[in-house]
């Protein structure tokens, strides 16, 4: 277990830097939350709270407190990611081990740290490594209600299955409904094998749904009750609520279609980041076969056939079991998991990306270990030789066809897949006649052939740079980064004076009634020394200027894009008008009038055109009118910027 975490760690961490920001759209929220308490509360964008991303804050929390005990870097944002990584890999290892034995919980940690969006997302500051963490807690803790002996209400399975189902719910404040899909294992799992009577497995699975929703809903009722005009817009919704981001844009709008998420999966290529509201998703057309297709193939399915033969073949072997067999509950448990989760994937037609199959990585690692054990302990039966044979046959096919899309990438691999597990096919059907030497040699050459193909491309993963809202495992750094861009570097500032503005015709210098006052409870900091400039903000002039202001925002720009970088290169806020793309109702135009009035933002920063969510009446297109026909452009290293301290004068 020791040299698995390490290795996993060493494969996690190395030149984790690498990616630099990684998805700035989430690093510059993990800042903002570094800077101001209010911003971590509620994962804001930026410290000057003017809007929230696009899901709830449980993974900002853990990036922003990082950034605080251990100063704000790219080290600190990727770091919690690693870290959670290998406590996935351990805790996972540790599930599996308490019904499967120690062998099975090694296999399970080590195919599931070498899968490789895995290592993607290890590596990575989107949410869904918390994600992972927290639905693997889950399991552990319904595998000990499992184990429990049961007694009164309030017994030891009462107590694990309500810890299950806080783990969930802090999945919930992580990415939402996505956290529920593994529901039905585990609470199947639980009230077929649970060693209590019917009744209290059934009260222990109330309470634990009470749990969910408890765990779930604090923070929930919290944003709901909290005063609008006093905490920044909830981006994504369309009416300011969490409950609408979480039922609408996150919830259902990503398995129907609408709500912000285009219908039909549509084809890969990169159209849209994640969080683009009217985008279609990036995971080929849905279908059965969505989750072995060119864009998610190679991100979770190398070992996928062999956990589907081998769930078939564990329910099997187990039909006649007592209620109570802990190995039927493990296969019951990892199975609804696997198959609940994959099929909503595979069907989704809202917008749906590559790495949220890391969520699949789990379980297709405790059923290959699972089903491995079971049929090798039964090696003695033709039949369960012939089923690790057809598996280990079949996982060395569909390596080498999904090596074969990138044929020029190391093309002696997938021909040794490829060949090297039909010899392990034949020596498996034809068994080991007792010689423990001869099974030590047929296991090491399974284990070697089997995960070459998945290991060797989450090797190259991890020796490759990531970035943008799209990012994709594999040799080559394929992502789709943010749209939008400050423009490019070079050529001299101009920085106007910081004079306090006349109001411009129709604002005013008081908060009309309604709009938000929130403001950050400490100063952004000023160092804006955090490693190499981002895509999105190479200029270097503007990143200067910003430097230069004390205001409760930087400057102000439609969509994210711009803002992000340019947040994290100058250690200043950024409002991103319209939250992600642009196509937030948030700030409206008589709000940033009233912050123009009262010195709150200093620059407008025109990127070009709108986010890819605005559109010409949206609050973006609205401000931006509204600041060119007020204010006089200047040209900052190339990029047009408004100082919005100097109005025109009549």
């Amino acid at each position: 277990m020791l040299a698995l975490l390490a290795a996993t760690a060493v494969l996690y961490l190395w030149d984790l830097t690498a990616s630099g920001w990684a998805n700035e759209y989430y690093s510059a929220a993990a800042q903002a939350g570094s800077q101001s308490w209010n911003a971590l509360l509620f994962g804001s964008f930026d410290a000057g709270n003017a809007i929230t991303v696009d899901k709830p804050p449980a993974a900002m929390w853990v990036m922003g407190l990082s950034g605080r005990v251990l100063g704000f870097s790219q080290w600190s944002v990727l770091l919690p990611q690693a870290l959670m990584g290998v406590a996935s890999v351990g805790l996972l290892a540790a599930t599996v081990r308490r019904l499967s034995g120690p062998g099975a919980g090694l296999v399970a940690g080590a195919v599931a740290a070498l899968t490789p969006v895995a290592v993607l997302i290890f590596r990575f500051d989107n949410p869904d490594a918390l994600l992972v963490l927290l639905l693997v807690a889950a399991a552990y803790c319904t595998v000990r209600a499992i184990q429990a002996d049961g007694g009164r209400l309030w017994s030891a399975p009462t107590g694990w299955l309500a810890l299950a189902g806080v783990a969930v719910g802090f999945g919930f404040l992580t990415k939402m409904m996505q956290a529920f899909l593994i529901l039905p294992g585990l609470g199947l799992a639980f009230l077929i094998a649970a060693n209590s009577p019917l009744r209290q497995r059934i009260s222990a699975l109330v309470l634990a749904s009470v749990a969910v929703v408890v765990s779930a809903g604090w923070y929930i009722a919290v944003v709901e009750l909290w005063p609008a005009d006093s905490r920044p817009y909830i981006g994504g919704s369309t009416d300011n609520s969490l409950w609408q981001l979480a039922v609408g844009y996150n919830g259902l709008g990503r398995i129907f279609g609408g709500s912000g998420n285009m219908g039909g999966g549509g084809p890969s290529g990169g159209d849209a980041p994640e969080g683009m509201h009217g985008f279609a998703g990036f995971s080929g057309s849905p279908g059965l076969t969505r989750l072995f297709g060119s864009e998610m193939g190679g991100e979770i399915s190398w070992l996928l056939p062999a956990a589907l033969i081998g769930l078939l073949a564990g329910l099997w072997l187990t039909r006649r079991a007592p209620r109570t067999d802990r190995t039927r509950a493990a296969f019951v448990l990892w199975g609804g998991w696997l198959l609940v989760t994959a099929v909503t994937f595979s069907y989704m037609s809202g917008t749906v990306h590559p790495y949220y199959t890391v969520a699949l990585a789990p379980a297709i690692a405790a059923l290959v270990a699972l089903s491995v054990r079971e049929l090798w302990s039964r090696a003695s039966h033709p039949a369960a030789r012939l089923t690790l044979a057809v598996m280990a046959a079949v996982t060395g096919a569909w390596s080498f066809a999904l090596l074969n899309r990138t044929p020029d990438w190391t093309p002696w691999l997938r021909w040794t897949v490829l060949i090297g597990s039909i010899p392990v096919a034949l020596a498996v059907i034809a068994g080991t006649r007792g010689s423990r030497r001869c099974a030590a040699v047929l296991i090491l050459s399974g284990a070697l052939f089997g995960l070459g193909g998945t290991g060797a491309w989450a090797v190259a993963t991890a020796g490759r740079s990531h970035a943008g809202g799209n990012p994709l495992s594999g040799p080559t750094s394929q992502s789709f980064g943010i749209p939008g861009g400050a423009g490019p570097g070079g050529g001299a500032s101009n920085q106007p004076t910081g004079e306090r503005p006349t109001p411009p015709t129709g604002t005013s210098d008081q908060a009309p009634e309604g709009i938000p006052t929130t403001t950050p409870d400490e100063a952004p900091a000023t160092d804006g020394g955090h490693g190499p400039d981002s895509s999105s903000s190479s200029n270097a002039d503007l990143v200067s200027l910003l430097e230069q202001t004390n205001g409760r925002w930087a400057a102000a720009t439609v969509g994210s894009g711009s803002a992000a970088g340019l947040a994290l290169n100058s250690g200043k806020s950024v409002m991103a008008i319209g939250g992600f793309a642009g196509g937030d109702s948030s700030p409206t135009l008589r709000q940033f009038q009233y912050y123009v009035s009262t010195c709150q933002v200093r620059y407008f920063i025109d990127g070009g055109g709108f986010g890819p969510g605005g559109g010409s009446d949206s609050t973006g297109s609205q401000i931006s009118a509204w600041v060119k026909a007020n204010f006089t452009a200047v040209t900052v290293g190339g990029t047009t910027v408004y100082d919005l301290s100097q109005p025109h004068t009549a």
